[in-house]
C-alpha cells in the first residue's frame, strides 16, 4: 500500500436539516404576555455508519422557552445533520471526532436554524451561547463510566 493510503482522511459530504419543528402552543394570546420567558437549551448528538468510511452526525438543539407559570411560549426543535467522510483513524478516535469535531462544524448552522425559526415564530431570536463539546463529551463518558460502576456493585 502507498503511504496515501494510510493518511487519515475527515472531510465534509453534506450539511444539512435534517428536522425541524416549532410550536407555540399557546398562540394567539402568548403574544400578549409580558413577561420575560425561562429559556432551556438541550443539545444530543449522534454518529451512525452510512457506509464504509462515511458516516452521518446529527446535532439535535431544543429550545424551549417557558413563562414562570409553567406556560410554553414555545418549542424549537432542530436536527441539524452532516454527512462526514473518516477514514484510516483508530477506533478508539471515531467517537471523540463525531461527537466532538463534527458537533463543532454543525452547531453554528444549528445555531441560525434555531434562531431563524424562532424569529419566523414571532418571537425574539434566540442566539445560543458557544458551546464545548469537548467538555460534554467528558461529562456524558463519566457519567456512562459511573453508571456502569454502579450497574456493576448491584449485580
Amino acid at each position: 500500500m502507498s503511504e496515501t493510503a494510510q493518511q487519515p482522511v475527515f472531510s465534509i459530504e453534506k450539511l444539512y436539516v435534517k428536522d425541524l419543528s416549532v410550536e407555540v402552543p399557546n398562540a394567539p394570546k402568548i403574544f400578549l404576555e409580558r413577561e420575560t420567558p425561562q429559556i432551556n437549551v438541550q443539545l444530543r448528538t449522534e454518529g451512525n455508519p452510512v457506509d464504509d468510511g462515511v458516516f452521518e452526525v446529527n446535532l439535535t438543539v431544543t429550545v424551549t422557552a417557558q413563562l414562570p407559570d409553567e406556560k410554553t411560549v414555545f418549542l424549537v426543535e432542530v436536527a441539524q445533520a452532516g454527512i462526514f467522510q473518516i477514514r484510516n483513524v483508530p477506533q478508539e478516535d471515531l467517537e471523540p471526532i463525531m461527537m466532538i469535531g463534527c458537533a463543532n462544524i454543525l452547531f453554528p448552522y444549528a445555531r441560525e436554524a434555531v434562531s431563524d425559526a424562532v424569529a419566523r415564530a414571532g418571537f425574539q431570536p434566540v442566539i445560543l451561547a458557544p458551546v464545548n463539546f469537548e467538555a460534554l463529551f467528558q461529562q456524558n463518558r463519566q457519567q456512562a463510566a459511573e453508571q456502569a460502576g454502579a450497574e456493576a456493585t448491584i449485580q
